[in-house]
Parts: structure tokens; sequence; C-alpha cells
């Protein structure tokens, strides 16, 4: 199956696959799934050794309905992955007040990717989230394996705290969350399966962790660009509680603050025409020379190149 054409409909520029910098969108990285998993009859993209057939979301979430709690629901959970795919277990438990929900591979199973121990956490907490309607904060997220290079990307995935190299790849939150009834119905799952996978893949940044707080105030004082003392004063810490969240969710002010910049300068770069000055004042850059010099940092290309590349 040649990728090329699911991926210029997704409106992704083939000359930006090469590109070691480049980004995608959220909505670019949902079509193209949603196209790969309807083209490959698997709702898992590929990833696994066997295909998840399409309709394994909605018959999941059937299956967790009527469950009296969530901590039900995250058994049936477990249960339900145990009877379809080989390559990760699904097990959940309590212990000290904290819920923990952990992707195990079994012993001489098949390899499994980055992604896609990625992707299995992502669609425990996104599932068990929609089931009780609200997003559930996460006290720790861990991971089986080193630090990847996109690790700086885990703020859009995981709103909490992340460590890799450890034993297993698991997600802890309060206990009390187990003990919530699904408030979920079966006429609400309709919207939940037209909007997969982004309601299960990616996290809003209304998300209370302290990283998405300090983001979503930077924006919304775009093009000022406000001080760490500012927007620590904003958010009721000081600048030193502030740094010391920021390096527990595994970031730091300055890493936010270029993360929210790069992400609109490329934004404003692949999908308008406006000038190279103009996105420079808007994201904060009074001389549009050190734009161009942010930008080469952030992603190995001129902002010009990037645009261009993108078009091709």
């Amino acid at each position: 199956m040649s990728i090329d054409r699911f991926v210029a409909r997704a409106g992704i520029s083939q000359s930006l696959l090469g590109k070691r910098g480049a980004r995608v969108t959220q909505v670019q990285f949902a079509t193209l799934y949603r196209m790969l998993a309807v083209e490959l009859d698997d709702e898992m993209a590929g990833i696994f050794s066997r295909p998840l057939r399409n309709g394994f979301l909605k018959y999941l979430c059937l299956s967790l309905l009527d469950a009296s709690t969530l901590e039900v629901a995250m058994h049936r959970f477990g249960q339900f992955f145990h009877l379809i795919l080989d390559d990760v277990e699904i097990e959940s438990s309590v212990d000290t007040g904290r819920a923990r929900i952990a992707v195990v591979k079994p012993r001489g199973g098949h390899e499994v990717s980055v992604l896609g121990m990625e992707l299995m956490l992502k669609l425990a907490h996104g599932v068990a989230s929609w089931l009780v309607a609200q997003k559930i904060p996460l006290l720790q997220v861990e991971f089986d394996f080193t630090r990847p290079a996109h690790a700086s990307d885990y703020l859009y995935l995981f709103p909490g705290p992340v460590q890799f190299n450890c034993a297993q790849t698991s997600m802890q939150f309060d206990a009390s969350y187990f003990a919530l009834p699904i408030r979920q119905r079966k006429s609400d799952l309709r919207t939940f399966l037209a909007r997969a996978p982004e309601d299960w893949i990616f996290t809003s940044f209304s998300d209370q962790v302290a990283s998405h707080r300090v983001r979503q105030y930077l924006e919304s004082k775009l093009p000022e660009i406000a001080t760490v003392d500012v927007v620590a004063h904003a958010l009721h810490y000081s600048a030193r509680t502030l740094a010391r969240r920021l390096g527990a969710e595994g970031t730091t002010f300055q890493a936010v603050k270029d993360e929210l910049r790069r992400d609109i300068a490329i934004q404003r770069l692949t999908t308008t025409d406006d000038a190279l000055a103009s996105i420079a004042f808007d994201i904060g850059f009074d001389d549009p020379t050190a734009f161009h010099r942010a930008f080469r940092h952030w992603t190995g290309s001129t902002p010009s190149a990037y645009r261009d590349v993108s078009r091709n």
C-alpha cells in the first residue's frame, strides 16, 4: 500500500516527511489516522500484530456502558483486550488511594512499538474520561522505554508528570475516580466515535496542569511575551513554585513558550499566505531576523523554506 495518497489527502506535504523538525497539526494527524483505519480495516492503523477491525471501539464502549462504576468498566476494558489482542494486556488496580492502569507486555509476546504503548495508554485514559464525563487528571505516567526524541510532545498527550525507564508502562490517578458511576449512555456514543481519535488521543489545554495553564496564558497575551514572574503571579504561584511544577511535568517555562510560538508559526506558514514579518510580530518577535533564527533552531529550516516545502 502506498501511503502517499493518504498523506496528500490529509493535507500533509510529502516533502515535509523527511525533515527532522517538521510538524503536523492535530487535524492532519487525526485525518490521516482515520483514513488508514478505514483502508486497513484496523482502528489501530496496523500498529499491532493483528488488526482491530472497524467497529472495535464501538463494541468496546458498548461493553462498558452498563458497568456500575469506572473500576468495573476498566476491569472489563482489560478483559476485552485479553480476548482480542496478544500483544499487550491491560491491568487495573487500586493501592494507597491511587488507581493504576498498566499496559503489560506478556512474556514471549510480540514486540510492541513506542507508539503502540503510547496509544494503548491514551485509549485507556480517553475512554475512562469519556465514561465519567470528565477528563481524569493523572498523578503519574510511567513508560518502560527510554525517553524518546519527541518527549516534549507529551504535553499534548498526557496531562500529568511523565517518567521514562520505569519497570512498567502505566498511569495513576486518584482512586476516587474509580468509584464514579458511568455517566454516558448508548445515545452518547455516536458523538464520541465520530470525533475519534481526537477525543481519546489529544489532551485539551483546558486541563489543569501547570504547563497547559502557562501555555494558555502566554497565548492569551500574544504578541506580548509575558515573563515567568508575570505568568506565575497570574496563576497564583511564586516563580520558584511554577518552575518546580513545570519541572515535575518534564518541561520548563522557556520550553512551553518556544513550543507555543513554534506551533503557531507552523500553522500560519502552512495554512495562510501571511507575510513572515506579520507572523513574527504576532508571536512576539519585534525583529524578523530573530524569528528566522529561532524558527531554524526549532525546526532546522527557515520560515520561508518550511513554507515552500510544505506546499510542494
